[in-house]
């Protein structure tokens, strides 16, 4: 598990929060993993009640599990969910590139620019693992420019579910075509073209579709 610094300004549950959030997505804690909060707590150098408190905020998601007499757990990987909050992605994202269409000035286009050509240098040196980061800031550059940002924050926690997916298809499939997505993206947004950039979120997400037998085959463990 990663741990950084808590922010400025960061309540100990928000620092708590984010923590598991963080190594949830990226599965620095994998589906099964048991999760003391003592020990969590003490890592974070925290009280148990903000671990506790974010614990259990994880649990109204369904991300994290918890039984009697056994303690807490990362959840299984559950297919229903996963398709449930690509769904909720998928309209969310097609009404924010929309937005950004309209909205996106000079320099949102130029971050978004320099985001891709990160991304697309990492591709050709095949370093998966620092595409995923840039992936997650490059749709949270379309919300802000798309005056949506709150949105992408609320949205975060529960598309947790989609997002171990992703991550797993990072590293399953090897496929970097979500990069091209992205060039695309982009491409939409810079000449105002509303209906190629809800055509290309629609492919965007139906990458899962296409890619969750093999991800499947090859992390059995992690699924319900």
């Amino acid at each position: 598990m990663i741990i950084t610094d808590k922010l400025a300004g960061e309540t100990a549950r928000d620092y708590a929060l984010r923590i598991l959030t963080d190594n949830i997505r990226s599965l620095g804690l994998e589906p099964g993993t048991a999760i003391s909060e003592n020990e969590l707590a003490m890592e974070l150098g925290l009280s148990r009640t903000p671990v506790r408190e974010a614990i259990i905020e994880l649990s109204k998601i369904q991300i994290i599990e918890t039984y009697p007499q056994r303690g807490n757990f990362v959840a299984l990987i559950d297919p229903d969910l996963v398709e449930e909050t690509r769904f909720l992605r998928r309209i969310l994202d097609i009404a924010v590139i929309e937005e950004a269409c309209d909205l996106a000035d000079e320099e949102d286009l130029a971050e978004m620019s320099e985001n891709i050509e990160l991304q697309e240098f990492y591709l050709g040196k095949q370093m998966a693992d620092k595409i995923y980061p840039l992936d997650n800031a490059f749709h949270k550059l379309i919300y802000r420019a798309a005056a949506k940002e709150l949105i992408f924050n609320m949205r975060s926690t529960v598309m947790l579910h989609f997002d171990r997916v992703r991550t797993l298809s990072v590293e399953a499939v090897k496929d970097m075509k979500i990069v091209k997505d992205h060039r695309e993206m982009y491409e939409a947004i810079r000449n105002k073209d509303k209906e190629w950039g809800a055509e290309l979120v629609v492919k965007h997400m139906n990458r899962y579709n296409v890619d969750q037998q093999l991800i499947r085959d090859q992390y059995p463990q992690y699924f319900k």
